[in-house]
C-alpha cells in the first residue's frame, strides 16, 4: 500500500543564499525550491531568516509563497551569528514540540549548521539540505540525509512524454501534472505508483486541482484516457482492486515484463484416504478370503438354532 506521506519543516538561511548568488545573473527563485520540496511530502513549516532591509526586492516572492520571514537586524548589532542561532533554536523547538513533522529542510550551506544536523537525526528527524553549489560546505552536505543542489533544480526531465498538441487545453494541463507527479515519484524511488499516491503528489503540486475541471469524473478515468493517448501502462491491484502505473513516458519504449504463466492448481490428496485392499482366494480354498465375510455368516445365533431344531 502507498508509504506514509512525511510533513516537512523548511528553515532558510536567506543570507548564505544572498552569498552564493553575488556575481549571477539569475535571481534567487523559491517557487524552484518548493517545488522540488512537495514531491518530499506536505509542507507544514516555512520559516526565512535575514536582514530583510538588505534584501527588500526578494520580500514579496517569498510573502507570496508563504513563507514567514523572521527579521535579524544588522550583524553589527545583534553579533555574526544571530541568524544561525535563532534559525537553530526554531528548528529544535519544532522538533520537540511537534512530534508528526518527520523531516527537516535546512536550506543553506554555512557548516555551522552541521552540528544542528547531527542534533536532529540523533533525535530520529530526517534531514534534507539545499544550497548552492560553489558555497556549499562539504561538512554539512555529507552530513545531511540527502543534500540538493540549486543549480539542479528546476531542469527537464528526460522521461517526460510528448503531449499531443491537438488535445484540448483541460486535457493537457492535466496530463502535463500527472507526467511531473509520476516523474517526482520516480525521483523519490518510488517503485509501485498507486493511483492515490499520484493523486495525493498531484494535490501537493498544485492544491487547486480537481480531476472533474478537467472533464473527468473520477481519477480513474483521467488515468484511462492518459493510458489511450500511449502515456502510461496501467495494471489493477489484485487486492485493492484500484490502478498502478507501471510504466509511463520513456519507460513505454523499452519491452515491458513477460505475462506471468499461471500454473495449475494440483489437486491435493486427503492425508486420511483409506485403501482398499482385496485378498484373493487361492484355487481349491472354500474358505472365505480375510476381511470378506460370506452371506451364510452374517446369519444370526437365533437362526442357526431353529434350523438344527427342524433337521
Amino acid at each position: 500500500m502507498p508509504d506514509t506521506e512525511h510533513s516537512l519543516a523548511v528553515f532558510i538561511d536567506f543570507e548564505n543564499l544572498a552569498l552564493g548568488f553575488q556575481g549571477r545573473r539569475d535571481r534567487f527563485d523559491i517557487a524552484r525550491v518548493l517545488e522540488r520540496l512537495v514531491e518530499k511530502g506536505k509542507i507544514v513549516a516555512k520559516k526565512a531568516y535575514a536582514d530583510w532591509s538588505r534584501f527588500s526586492t526578494y520580500t514579496a516572492p517569498l510573502h507570496e509563497a508563504a513563507i514567514e520571514l523572521v527579521e535579524i537586524p544588522r550583524r553589527s548589532q545583534t553579533g555574526k551569528n544571530s541568524a544561525d542561532i535563532r534559525l537553530c533554536v526554531d528548528a529544535m523547538d519544532l522538533a520537540f514540540s511537534k512530534e508528526h513533522i518527520t523531516t527537516f529542510v535546512i536550506v543553506s550551506g554555512d557548516s555551522d549548521f552541521s552540528p544542528l544536523v547531527s542534533k536532529l537525526k540523533e533525535n530520529g528527524k530526517s534531514v534534507i539540505g539545499l544550497g548552492m553549489q560553489d558555497s556549499t560546505s562539504d561538512l554539512l552536505r555529507d552530513n545531511c540525509d540527502e543534500f540538493i543542489y540549486y543549480e539542479d533544480l528546476g531542469h527537464a526531465p528526460l522521461m517526460a512524454p510528448t503531449i499531443n498538441p491537438q488535445l484540448p487545453e483541460p486535457k493537457r494541463k492535466a496530463f502535463a501534472l500527472l507526467m511531473e507527479s509520476l516523474l517526482a515519484l520516480r525521483r523519490e524511488n518510488k517503485e509501485v505508483l498507486w493511483s492515490s499516491m499520484i493523486k495525493d503528489t498531484m494535490k501537493r503540486k498544485k492544491p487547486s486541482f480537481n480531476e472533474a475541471y478537467h472533464g473527468y469524473r473520477t481519477f480513474s478515468e483521467l488515468l484511462e484516457d492518459a493510458q489511450k493517448e500511449a502515456l502510461l501502462e496501467l495494471d489493477t491491484d489484485q487486492r485493492s482492486r484500484t490502478y498502478v502505473v507501471t510504466r509511463f513516458g520513456a519507460e513505454m519504449n523499452a519491452p515491458g515484463p513477460p505475462p506471468a504463466v499461471r500454473k495449475s492448481p494440483r489437486r491435493r490428496r486427503s492425508s486420511g484416504r483409506r485403501r482398499m485392499h482385496v485378498a484373493i482366494p487361492a484355487a481349491g480354498n472354500d474358505a472365505p478370503a480375510t476381511g470378506s465375510a460370506p452371506a451364510e455368516a452374517k446369519a444370526s445365533p437365533a437362526g442357526s438354532s431353529v434350523a438344527d431344531e427342524k433337521s
